[in-house]
């Protein structure tokens, strides 16, 4: 039977609850890491196996198959819904998955995908929680993520503990809410960050300090973590990738596609940014998001005129 005795993260002893954990790349090796601190039994796979093998104190298992066999609480950090389509219904892992088990897809991918997997997995009679998070590398190492959360009641209460190893989650709906927040995150995000860059790039063609100027803002009304953390790397000009542009956009036309399924007519703000970064792609490659900047000086480049 299956213990569901809840757990404090904070004290580092897990409920016993075994946790299968597929997709150890950049963000998904310091969640696990995180879930394993918390006392929770691990079993990882990855599809590049040294990834998973560099867990210390994780399982390895050899397919996704072979490590939700014996899983509670079965998590995906996979790049898109394609990949989450094949990991789970094509490699034979859905059908491995105990009918007691929640799995949580942390992966950013479209709403009617998160829906779609949720129903086909209750065909199974297994619950579904779509759970992406923002936060990036610095949150997934610090356990601090945002962690936006759509399925059944029930089932998040289940996965509750497990997800607050790994940061703040919260329900904010039924199955692709959870997807839906997150490409409102994304939204926000990535207009900030055209912002910041457009004000620095103004400030700095009229003579002004970019760097005063991001202090002088400093908590005022153009306050935030982009103003913080995005600002300082444009100022630097290090746009070592920390969040990937090509993600980024993936996320924004998937935004796209929610609008169009919801019948918005007009999302200029998200288009607009989408075609930012895909410019900045196939100029300048897949920098880091705060590298819009760079696709802003090449727009006003007399040079590329």
């Amino acid at each position: 039977m299956t213990d569901t005795t809840p757990h404090n993260p904070a004290t580092g002893t897990g409920s016993g609850r075994r946790i299968a954990f597929l997709g150890t790349g950049l963000m998904g090796a310091p969640m696990a890491r995180n879930i394993l601190r918390a006392g929770y039994p691990v079993t990882a796979w990855n599809r590049s196996r040294p990834k998973a093998e560099a867990l210390v104190g994780a399982g390895v298992a050899g397919s996704p198959a072979e490590a939700v066999r014996e899983a509670d609480i079965v998590v995906l950090m996979l790049e898109n819904g394609g990949i989450v389509e094949e990991v789970l219904f094509g490699s034979g892992a859905a059908q491995a998955i105990s009918p007691a088990a929640v799995v949580v897809d942390m992966s950013s991918i479209k709403p009617a995908e998160a829906q779609d997997h949720a129903a086909r997995l209750a065909e199974r009679g297994i619950a579904h929680v779509d759970a992406p998070v923002s936060g990036g590398t610095v949150g997934a190492e610090a356990g601090t993520l945002a962690i936006m959360a759509g399925g059944e009641t029930e089932a998040f209460a289940k996965a509750e503990a497990v997800l607050a190893a790994m940061g703040r989650p919260v329900h904010v709906g039924p199955h692709g809410a959870g997807q839906l927040a997150k490409l409102a995150n994304q939204i926000i995000v990535g207009v900030t960050i055209g912002a910041v860059a457009e004000a620095l790039m103004l400030a700095a063609r009229g003579g002004a300090d970019p760097a005063k100027v991001r202090e002088a803002l400093r908590g005022g009304f153009a306050e935030s973590r982009i103003l913080d953390l995005h600002a300082e790397r444009m100022i630097a000009r290090d746009f070592t990738t920390r969040g990937r542009s090509v993600t980024h956009l993936k996320d924004l036309d998937n935004a796209l596609d929610a609008g169009q399924r919801l019948a918005l007519a007009k999302t200029p703000y998200t288009e607009l940014t989408a075609g930012l970064f895909r410019d900045l792609l196939e100029h300048a490659g897949d920098l880091d998001h705060s590298g819009l900047l760079v696709e802003l000086e090449r727009r006003n480049d007399p040079a590329q005129a």
